[in-house]
């Protein structure tokens, strides 16, 4: 490769993805505030088990509903302005859950939140392939997912710090949501500034930097022109879609379990004040971040997908699974949070490159969105199933026991999922 498209990859790289790679960490925290938010919203709200369960999942009803058309807007209309208008929506959103007084405000916050941040994650996916050549975009990916673990790792000491204030009359929870929600507006209206929709835009790359890049992916729109097209509704029916989607659906069942619940566990199990428990619970996602990047590195130097998509997830179930062998301590249950944080996350490199190497490049186009769209609405039934159980009997353990069935059938399902690369007729 010359040297214009080389200095064209880096500077593109360069300018992008930590901009991106910082709006997901707002994206992030926004998402999951809620799950130490608990600790204090409980008592003032009279919330049970269960309700926490509902709100932690309703988020995902709404976010279901809206991402396919924020992929499309993405596509069609504006990257910048839709991001923008994403950002602005959800921040304020989430400044607007500080006022929540009773559940049934606490269950629209949630649902119109994530019906906000719908179009974020698949727009920017959209977003890096009008950017990034395709034997850059995986890479790319990968470090912009990386924001998911550091977003919960900086969110349990941040939390810790605001949830024993009292300030003007407010509780520590409510402090939380306004200080959390305000970065995501000041950051939308960065967008509209900082970020171009398309390589043409960038005066910040020479002239034939911008020309290198944009021959490269008009080549690349010009070969998938060629290639077989496939329908939403054709992918739908593809059997090995089918199987990855559920797959990835039980895998969100628990992963989502654990993490909107995690500090409500960290703190029952150890009696831990809000502050350290916010402060312990940064570790295990410290160990995570680890965790993905030498994932997703030893996944594309062995070229190998579904062990590496398995091995983590039930790396976690068997984790979890010694808590109910083991003599129970809280230095067992951190080291346990820490494996499982770590199996629950790692995977995400994995399995997003799965599809275009089961089936054909434009078969894959289609699969991965109905994939990520639909098996989100498992964020919904883990966290309330979760919340249910423990309400019902008063303990964890179903809940666990929950977690690690859905762990070990998602690792299952992809280790089965059909090999050849086939095409739907």
């Amino acid at each position: 490769m010359d040297a214009i498209g080389e200095s064209a990859r880096s500077r593109i790289g360069w300018r992008l993805l930590p901009f991106l790679f910082l709006l997901y960490i707002a994206n992030y925290l926004d998402r999951t505030n809620i799950a130490y938010a608990t600790l204090g919203m409980k008592g003032d709200l009279r919330l049970d088990d269960a309700i926490i369960g509902t709100a932690n999942g309703i988020f995902f009803i709404g976010y279901f509903a809206l991402q396919v058309p924020g992929a499309l807007l993405v596509e069609r209309w504006s990257a910048r302005k839709l991001l923008s208008l994403t950002l602005i929506a959800w921040g304020l959103l989430t400044v607007l859950t500080a006022m929540v007084q009773t559940p049934l405000q606490l269950y629209g916050a949630r649902f119109l939140l994530g019906a906000a941040e719908a179009g974020f994650f698949p727009g920017v996916i959209v977003y890096l392939s009008h950017w990034f050549i395709a034997e850059d975009r995986g890479k790319a990916v990968a470090r912009f997912m990386a924001a998911i673990p550091i977003g919960f790792m900086i969110g349990g000491p941040i939390a810790g710090s605001i949830l024993g204030a009292h300030w003007l009359n407010l509780a520590g929870w409510r402090w939380l949501f306004l200080v959390e929600g305000a970065p995501a507006v000041i950051l939308g209206v960065a967008t509209l500034f900082y970020l171009p929709d398309r390589p043409t835009d960038a005066r910040w790359l020479a002239a034939n930097e911008r020309d290198w890049i944009n021959a490269r992916l008009a080549d690349e729109r010009a070969a998938k022109a060629h290639a077989e097209r496939m329908s939403i509704w054709q992918a739908l029916r593809h059997p090995a879609v089918l199987v990855l989607t559920a797959a990835l659906f039980s895998t969100y069942v628990g992963g989502y379990a654990f993490w909107l619940w995690f500090p409500t566990i960290l703190q029952r199990l150890t009696g831990w004040d809000v502050h350290r428990v916010g402060w312990i619970g940064a570790i295990p996602f410290a160990i995570a971040t680890v965790a993905l990047l030498v994932n997703g590195w030893s996944s594309d130097r062995m070229r190998e997908r579904r062990w590496h998509f398995a091995v983590p997830q039930l790396v976690a179930a068997a984790a979890l699974g010694t808590w109910f062998l083991f003599p129970r301590s809280n230095a067992l249950l951190v080291a346990l949070c820490c494996i499982i944080a770590s199996g629950t996350i790692a995977y995400f490199p994995a399995f997003f490159t799965l599809p275009s190497e089961i089936l054909t490049s434009a078969a894959a186009a289609a699969a991965i969105g109905f994939i990520n769209c639909t098996a989100s609405i498992g964020g919904f039934f883990g966290p309330k199933i979760f919340g249910n159980l423990s309400q019902q009997t008063g303990s964890f353990s179903r809940g666990f026991a929950l977690m690690i069935v859905c762990w070990i059938i998602g690792s299952l399902l992809v280790l089965i999922c059909p090999r050849e690369r086939q095409s739907a007729r």
